[in-house]
């Protein structure tokens, strides 16, 4: 009951905070928050007690089956924390905007899916949750629908869709092989599996679907477009916590049906180094604040992933690999929630994001400055804050990995410290550019900004920035007690040894992140990205992948290709003879059983006898019927009654009578043509009827609606 209600309270909340919205705005705030509060609270409560199931079987057809477990505990608080700081900042934020009765009813919508995907016992019931979460949080990136805003928002319902269709025909396969998709007994059965084949193409659609949602390479391309225009506290929620609900899936199918699999930990070693580097570079080359903390947040799934494949690749010495993997989530979700709030503060009082328009704006704001300073510390991986715990765990499972496997292991362990350097950089950039520099035009302005933050607003940026230094200082005890309870979803055993974390060696990792960081900064960003003391984006916008790629492929080349297929048969001089020649042949095929009056009456019988055969089989009920009415309920002649005489069909067949028997090709009272007209037509009027009445036919018209609105989906704006 407890798990249930964490699923489904927030969207009876959500209902009853559009009714109050209708009313009054204050009491819809309230009541937004107090959900909000009530959901964390009780993921706390249920973080205290102990682990269980609830079974729903007769939801959503085949059932849903919600777990709890101590990674569950784990993410379920974090997601209630995430969920109150946001909502807590929202009466403010919003203050200016419209359409806050949608955002706060879909908001606490996407709560409850939220928490069923990690809840999910089996990969069917996080596929059912993750397919609403995605359709509820899309109204957030359409929130302010701008131009801007709908074609990010058609970007990312492109990728939910997609990817959610990639996802399903995963679990149909692992469905199909295995005879189950629940989580926990994915491993036992996977490993008797014969068909290993089958497991990778199940395996690499799901990864599909769950990795297009975290981010990961190269399907991010919704990230760094959805964040910019989507409001600053759905941003927050968007990068800490729904893209970790992808991360979910690929942890649920590579610590189970993949544990210890080396081939899989290297797809996904390979996929998350390229998504660590290059999220890195394109926050590196942004000059627009909300954009750079999303490309930012690419990189750090890059980093939880490297984490993931490392689990792979290590075997049973995999510790390290999952206590960093799991400390990176939960604290990324932290800098992300911190990060993304000061730029809220910043936006609902610049209406601005570009970074030579707010630049300074932080000058003489202490609370700000602060908070921020404390995100950008953790996320860059400075001792003594939380992100250099988890990111320490993570460089000690490569230098193990390089260790067993040797040389290109050395080379993604460069990779990950000059990714940490990029990433110090980045941040470096925004600190310096808010909280540094001065305006140029509009600096006293900004300087004279005493309101900027109510209290509400204040509390729910200051509480999650306190909680970075708090963990970080209190590592051996807090975050080793974090990862201690939430590793038993990722299978792994316990450490063979105490990590010191301020050990020289470990330190070592830190310092070179800085080195290379500092120098990024100061040649890179300092002298060769700003102009004339301005900021310039210096990346090559035919670089963009979505529209030199993905947009191309769905609009122009792949109708362009089935084009051109279709002119080779249609239009071709070459093949056009020779589909003359087989035309010509089959006509004269079809009068000499049209015509022949000894083939004509052996043809019809064995037309009749296959189109009896084929409807039994195709249709056993209508084929019933058919026998049925050809049999017990046949009729010796045709009713003269008033539906039967009043009929078109029989009226204009009476006057085909009335014709024939002046021309004495028939005796006078006849009624064929009226007879054979009526039955002709009632025939094909009964056969469209049970066409459209089949369930196969509706499934089929269905699915082709749902391409004609996705292509249109696709098309719309573009």
């Amino acid at each position: 009951m407890t798990l249930m209600m964490l699923v489904f309270f927030p969207m009876a909340a959500a209902l009853l905070c559009l009714w109050a919205g209708a009313r009054r705005e204050t009491l819809r705030d309230g009541l937004a928050i107090g959900a909000a509060a009530a959901e964390l609270l009780l993921a706390c409560r249920i973080a205290a007690a102990g682990n269980g199931t609830a079974v729903f079987p007769d939801l959503c057809s085949l059932g849903l089956r919600l777990e709890l477990d101590g990674f569950r505990k784990v993410y379920a608080v974090v997601i209630g924390l995430m969920w109150l700081m946001t909502m807590m900042l929202s009466p403010q934020y919003f203050r200016h905007h419209g359409n806050r009765n949608r955002y706060y009813f879909f908001n606490l919508m996407t709560l409850g899916a939220t928490m069923g995907v990690f809840l999910a016992a089996d990969l069917y019931t996080a596929f059912v949750f993750f397919e609403i979460m995605s359709f509820t949080s899309f109204t957030w990136v359409i929130q302010e629908e701008t131009p801007g805003a709908i074609r990010a928002g058609e970007t990312y319902l492109a990728v939910a869709v997609i990817g959610g269709l990639a996802a399903l025909m995963g679990l149909f396969l692992v469905q199909h092989e295995l005879g189950t998709t629940e989580v926990s007994k994915l491993y036992a059965l996977a490993r008797n599996c014969p068909h290993k084949g089958t497991l990778y193409a199940a395996g690499g659609c799901i990864l599909l679907g769950f990795g297009a949602k975290a981010g990961m390479f190269p399907l991010h391309i919704w990230l760094p477009k959805a964040h910019p225009v989507a409001p600053a506290p759905a941003s927050a929620l968007l990068s800490g916590v729904l893209t970790k609900s992808g991360v979910w899936g690929i942890l649920a199918i590579s610590c189970n049906l993949f544990r210890e699999d080396p081939a899989w930990g290297t797809l996904i070693l390979t996929l998350g180094t390229v998504t660590m580097v290059l999220g890195a570079v394109l926050a590196t080359f942004s000059i627009d604040l909300k954009r750079t903390l999303a490309c930012s947040s690419m990189s750090q799934i890059g980093f939880v992933l490297v984490g993931v494949g490392m689990m792979g690749l290590l075997g049973e010495e995999n510790a390290l690999a999952a206590r960093g993997t799991l400390l990176h989530m939960v604290n990324h979700s932290l800098f992300k929630l911190v990060l993304f709030e000061c730029a809220g503060v910043v936006y609902m009082n610049l209406h601005a994001l570009d970074l030579n328009e707010i630049r300074g704006f932080g000058r003489k704001k202490p609370l700000l400055m602060g908070t921020f300073l404390l995100g950008a510390m953790g996320i860059g991986g400075i001792p003594l804050l939380n992100g250099y715990v988890s990111k320490t765990l993570l460089h000690e499972s490569i230098v193990e990995g390089a260790a067993l496997y040797g040389g290109i292991l050395k080379v993604v362990e460069w990779l990950f410290l000059i990714s940490g350097g990029m990433t110090l950089a980045y941040m470096t950039k925004l600190f310096v550019c808010l909280f540094v520099e001065k305006n140029p035009t509009r600096q006293a302005e900004y300087d004279g900004k005493k309101g900027y933050m109510n209290l509400l607003s204040g509390a729910a940026v200051l509480i999650p920035a306190v909680i970075l230094p708090v963990l970080g200082l209190t590592a051996n005890v807090t975050m080793n007690g974090i990862a201690d309870v939430g590793t038993d979803f990722f299978h792994c055993g316990e450490p063979e040894h105490a990590v010191h974390y301020l050990s020289p060696e470990n330190l070592k990792g830190a310092v070179i992140s800085i080195l290379i960081g500092a120098g990024i900064y100061l040649l890179v960003v300092r002298k060769w990205m700003r102009k004339d003391g301005n900021y310039v984006n210096r990346w090559p916008e035919k670089l963009d992948l979505e529209d030199r790629v993905y947009r191309p492929l769905v609009t122009r080349w792949l109708p362009g290709v089935f084009g051109w297929v279709s002119a080779i048969f249609g239009e071709n001089r070459v093949l056009t003879p020779a589909a003359k020649a087989v035309m010509d042949a089959a006509g004269s095929i079809g009068r000499l059983f049209g015509e022949n009056r000894v083939l004509a009456p052996v043809c019809g019988a064995v037309l009749r006898v296959s189109g009896i055969a084929g409807r039994v089989f195709c249709d056993l009920p209508d084929a019933l019927v058919y026998v049925l009415g050809r049999t017990v309920y046949r009729k010796s002649r045709l009713p003269d009654d008033d539906k039967v005489t009043s009929s078109l069909s029989y009226r204009i067949g009476k006057e085909a009578d009335k014709a024939a028997i002046r021309l004495g090709r028939e005796k006078k009272g006849g009624r064929h043509y009226a007879h054979l007209l009526y039955r002709s037509v009632d025939t094909l009027q009964k056969t469209t009827n049970r066409i459209m009445g089949n369930v196969s036919f509706a499934l089929l018209m269905l699915c082709g609606a749902v391409c004609l609105v996705f292509v249109y989906i696709l098309m719309l704006h573009g």
